[in-house]
């Protein structure tokens, strides 16, 4: 346009040319001026090389990260109704050995399904375990027991719960109470050096229905003297009393019934039959019914239940029953 020429005042030179479409040889222009052989597989080669990286982006864009993820780098199963899974811990999550977290995984209609899990691992370790039982017609155990390696899951970084040594007074003894997976708690706290500091003796009191659900606690207890980072804390202050009620094993019952016979006492070869207020702690964490009886108990001996703002003789976990 000459300088000076005002828009829509340009004068025509000529008559006004039909329109003529051009025809194209491999997506490139025909006639004069159009690329040849060499020159035209490159920039075929370019086309499909940006258009498949175009394709890769869009695949990208379109996978869907969920909020709060974590990734799971380990998953063993240990009976048709039990597992165990490790994910990567996120960076801002601090914990106290024993409590719990809420974990989950998006449900059908893109809702994240939310279940309180106790950690598994000590407040030292830079990933998470987690035990878990499997329900088949469960929100979110019929989901999560097919997880693997490489997989994400929700994990909100809120810990809390009551099965901390803060909500207990000082002792002389330390009783882990627990029936199927409310041993993870305590699988936290048996691998924290500060029990041992705090406590002559650790018992881990734990009941299945088969000897099988029984060997997550057995391959841990079993462990710990000779772990590197914590075995010289464990040493000979932690006993080790599983229990079934269905199959045969070397000790039978239930830990209600194990406890008020004084059974667990003698087995054991403590000096007494009763717990005794003045030493011994207690944390409880099983089913409804279970902490009920172990509560009727332990409060028989004259132990008060305890909590984070007024520790005292024992501490129960109530998050997960109800």
């Amino acid at each position: 346009m000459a300088a000076g020429t005002a828009l829509g005042n340009t004068p025509r030179e000529g008559p006004r040319r039909a329109f003529r479409p051009v025809r194209t040889v491999g997506g490139f222009p025909e006639g004069r001026g159009h690329l040849e052989g060499k020159e035209r597989g490159i920039l075929s080669r370019c086309i499909a090389y940006m258009n498949q990286q175009t394709a890769v982006t869009q695949a990208t864009a379109a996978k869907k990260t969920l909020p709060d993820a974590q990734t799971v780098t380990e998953v063993r199963h240990y009976t048709d109704d039990l597992f165990y899974f490790r994910t990567t811990r996120p960076q801002s999550l601090r914990f106290r050995s024993g409590e719990f977290v809420m974990i989950g995984l998006p449900g059908d209609d893109g809702k994240p399904i939310m279940r309180a899990y106790s950690i598994a691992s000590p407040a030292w370790d830079d990933g998470l375990d987690f035990y878990s039982i499997k329900v088949q017609d469960g929100p979110l155990t019929s989901r999560l027991q097919h997880i693997k390696p490489g997989d994400e899951i929700i994990l909100r970084p809120k810990p809390v719960g009551t099965l901390v040594l803060d909500a207990l007074l000082p002792g002389k003894r330390l009783w882990f109470l627990a029936t199927g997976t409310g041993i993870a708690p305590f699988a936290s706290l048996m691998r924290d050096p500060e029990t041992y500091e705090q406590y002559d003796e650790v018992i881990m009191m734990h009941t299945c229905r088969e000897v099988a659900e029984l060997e997550f606690g057995r391959e841990l207890v079993e462990s710990l003297p000779q772990d590197p980072l914590i075995g010289e804390f464990v040493g000979d202050k932690l006993k080790y009393y599983p229990t079934t009620t269905r199959e045969d094993f070397r000790n039978m019952g239930r830990v209600t019934d194990n406890l008020a016979s004084g059974k667990v006492f003698r087995d054991l070869g403590l000096p007494c039959e009763k717990m005794d207020p003045s030493a011994d702690r207690a944390m409880v964490c099983g089913s409804l019914d279970f902490n009920k009886d172990v509560m009727a108990i332990l409060e028989g001996w004259g132990l008060r239940e305890g909590a984070n703002s007024e520790p005292a003789e024992y501490v129960v976990e109530k998050a997960f029953v109800g």
